[in-house]
């Protein structure tokens, strides 16, 4: 996937809980996916269920500190791999700025972290 984002991304293993905001009738489900990165803007993921573009779904992102961010998600990308499944680019929608400051700090860390190896 070609890189879109103006933030750094930084890697976090996680399961997201999906529900699409946009169909009433929607259940939540829990989809089975590998988050490839997560930035203060959007999060990056691979899953096995058929996502919609411009959909929006509501998310618990569980973080580095076991801590769970209530979020909300639009897709703004989606690419089919060549092993049949969707690799998802979102950007968060009103992500409170608690919670990017969260992400923006786990960065700062990653940055200092990797400047002294």
């Amino acid at each position: 996937m070609e890189e879109k984002r103006n933030d750094r991304r930084m890697d976090l293993s996680a399961k997201l809980l999906i529900k699409n905001m946009n169909d009433t009738d929607s259940q939540v489900e829990e989809a089975s996916i590998e988050v490839l990165d997560v930035s203060k803007s959007g999060v990056g993921f691979i899953c096995d269920t058929p996502l919609s573009i411009g959909a929006v779904y509501e998310t618990q992102l569980k973080i580095w500190t076991d801590e769970v961010i209530h979020a909300f998600l639009k897709v703004v990308r989606i690419e089919q791999t060549k092993d049949e499944r969707y690799m998802c680019g979102t950007i968060f929608i009103g992500l409170p700025e608690m919670n990017a400051k969260r992400i923006e700090v786990y960065d700062l860390l990653g940055r200092i972290n990797g400047e002294e190896s």
